[in-house]
């Protein structure tokens, strides 16, 4: 891959944005950090076949400018750019980057070459062990798709969401907050296409019963074995079902789709003792197929047609609610957003707000998940945190592209690693039949590339919907311009569980401390930010059995847990209580020693003093217990 114009070597850099061309090239957009205007060349590139990368693809880059173009007379020449000099006074510049390149991966799967099993099972393990996260209901048998945050995951999810509140709505003059009830009424699902439309088609493993989204199948071809039923001779069973397996491999060996078909009618035997080897196949017969979608890619077998599933969980209102009385229905609500688009008017006149100006909203919803996995990624109960931000229809493209810098800077400054983010530039035949730009902001888990968060534009489509179905007026009226309208919506939309859990995976570090010739010492730490950090400092006295120590630092313990969730620890050997919280993320440990209590011969000036024990470093240095709490404050926050 290479830069065309490559930017000043000191702006950093936030992600990349790809987007896929003609199948074989595509378009790589680098996000830089906010800075003051800087001259850059934009290439505008011109593909064969008449594909031109045209400015409306970005105005936000090419709206003070207008570019030449020329034609790539054949596909020989790939592609051909030209540059022109201009000055962008912008959030944030773009360069263009192209490269050849197989098709670019469906979103919706994950990225296999990246993954690790081994790495996704110690973090599943230290999660339960450290009190993390727990499987709900646990105890009698677990509640698939459903998590529990124990005592220390509850404190990373409170300073997440904290952190996203203050940064969202705290220091921000244009976004206000609200929190919405979680039963919805069917009429505003209704309204936004829920009701009726929110399904996936599904097919069952004629096999394996396993469930798979008929629309992410991918197509194969290959060799068809087709049979009409089984028997037994012994025992005088038989069956008469039509069945058949795909060989999508060349060269298979055709008993292995036999093999398959008998176990499949084996689920039919009634005497169970009968081995599936016995049976007798009926009817067989072959045929060629191609790009087929109705075999489990996983064994080849046969798959039921496909139906639609409902990912909504309703429920009946009322003490005496009917289950066929249509108006004591409600739903758990499957976004956030509705309640936002449904309150707008009332939030935008009870506080006298402007264009533009944003709603943000924290909290569950619920969505009937068909195959609840990776952990607490995919979960039917999950959080949200989610801004819906009201515009003119002329700003929106622009501030979509403000929205994803911002939403990349807040995932910088939590500590995510900028080369595992990346940005996916939704092209028009996969978005949201609402959305007229999208970017899906991606992070590379142990278990692949996968989404954090959207920053859609969703145009008028929510607001005019609920206007259209309601009969309410929901304009807005400049007073300036004397224009009404319905405002367009910027939706930056973040996975709260999900964040966390790309938190903990990017945490996660296993240190080899081992000495030469020396026995192997490897250290887990979670590398978390303090901000971040479940527990801030751990107070550790020397020796437990010195009342003095103790008395101490009982009182240090007093002094900041107003502040900050601290942790009192006495057990073990200093060392190992380093070790207990490097496995947390603990980023300070502050240890009451003797030359606190000024008993050390010649130390006597570091009486009144702690020692503090960095995580990462583990390096130690004094601190005065009067300075400690403004030194931590100042770290923390």
């Amino acid at each position: 891959m290479d830069l065309l114009h490559p930017p000043p070597e000191d702006i950093p850099l936030l992600a990349q944005v790809w987007t896929p061309i003609d199948g074989k090239i595509h378009i790589c957009r680098a996000i830089y950090a906010p800075t003051t205007p800087v001259p850059i060349k934009i290439p505008f590139i011109t593909f064969s076949e008449n594909r031109r990368f045209s400015p409306h693809d970005y105005p936000r880059v090419f709206q003070k400018g207008n570019p030449r173009s020329c034609k790539s007379p054949t596909l020989a020449d790939k592609f051909l750019s030209l540059g022109f000099q201009k000055n962008f006074p912008l959030w944030h510049f773009s360069c263009f980057l192209a490269a050849r390149g197989k098709n670019p991966r469906p979103k919706t799967m994950a990225n296999k070459d990246q993954t690790d099993t081994n790495r996704m099972e110690k973090i599943v393990s230290l999660c339960k062990r450290k009190g993390f996260i727990f499987q709900s209901a646990e105890i009698y048998g677990g509640l698939n798709g459903c998590w529990d945050y124990g005592p220390l995951g509850a404190e990373v999810k409170r300073n997440l969401k904290d952190l996203w509140w203050r940064k969202n709505v705290l220091e921000r003059d244009d976004i206000l907050g609200l929190d919405g009830s979680i039963l919805t009424h069917q009429a505003v699902l209704t309204a936004s296409g829920h009701v009726g439309g929110f399904s996936d088609p599904m097919c069952d493993c004629l096999l394996t019963k396993a469930r798979l989204r008929a629309d992410q199948i991918e197509p194969q071809s290959g060799i068809a074995y087709h049979f009409t039923g089984a028997s037994h001779e012994e025992s005088g069973w038989s069956v008469d079902r039509a069945y058949s397996v795909l060989l999508n491999q060349p060269n298979q060996d055709e008993n292995k789709a036999r093999k398959t078909a008998r176990e499949f009618y084996a689920q039919f035997l009634t005497d169970k003792q009968i081995p599936a080897k016995r049976l007798i196949l009926v009817g067989e017969s072959t045929s060629e197929e191609k790009e087929v979608t109705h075999y489990n890619p996983e064994n080849g077998s046969l798959l039921t047609e496909p139906r639609d599933f409902e990912l909504m969980f309703k429920t009946q209102m009322g003490a005496s609610a009917d289950d066929n009385d249509p108006n004591a229905t409600a739903y758990l609500r499957p976004e956030t957003a509705q309640s936002i688009f449904v309150q707008y008017k009332n939030v935008m006149d009870s506080n006298r707000v402007k264009l533009p100006f944003g709603i943000a909203q924290i909290g569950k919803a619920f969505r009937n998940e068909i195959n609840p996995r990776n952990f607490t990624f995919r979960s039917r109960e999950f959080e949200q945190m989610e801004i819906e931000y009201f515009c003119r229809p002329e700003d929106g493209l622009r501030l979509t592209d403000e929205w994803l810098a911002n939403r990349l800077a807040f995932y910088d400054e939590i500590g995510l690693k900028k080369e595992k983010l990346h940005v996916l530039d939704i092209p028009d035949g996969e978005r949201a039949h609402y959305s007229q730009k999208t970017y899906d902001i991606e992070y590379d888990f142990p278990f692949g590339q996968q989404e954090l968060e959207g920053v859609a534009y969703r145009g008028d489509y929510d607001l005019g919907k609920h206007k259209e179905h309601s009969g309410k007026p929901l304009e807005y009226f400049d007073e300036q311009t004397k224009e009404r309208f319905i405002p367009h919506v910027v939706e930056p939309s973040a996975g709260c569980d999900r964040t966390i859990l790309a938190l903990i995976c990017e945490a996660f570090d296993e240190e080899d401390l081992t000495k030469e010739g020396g026995k192997q010492d490897i250290r887990t730490v979670m590398r978390f930010k303090p901000t971040i950090a479940p527990i801030k400092a751990a107070i550790l006295p020397l020796l437990k059995n010195k009342p003095e120590l103790v008395e101490k630092a009982k009182e240090v313990k007093t002094l900041l847990q107003p502040f900050m969730n601290v942790f009192y620890d006495e057990t073990a050997a200093i060392g190992r209580r380093y070790r207990r919280q490097d496995e947390v993320g603990t980023p300070f440990c502050i240890a009451i020693d003797f030359e606190t209590m000024g008993l050390e011969e010649g130390k006597e000036d570091l009486k009144d003093t702690v020692t503090i024990r960095h995580r990462d470093s583990m390096e130690q240095e004094r601190v005065a217990i009067s300075d400690l709490l403004p030194w931590l404050l100042e770290r923390i926050h």
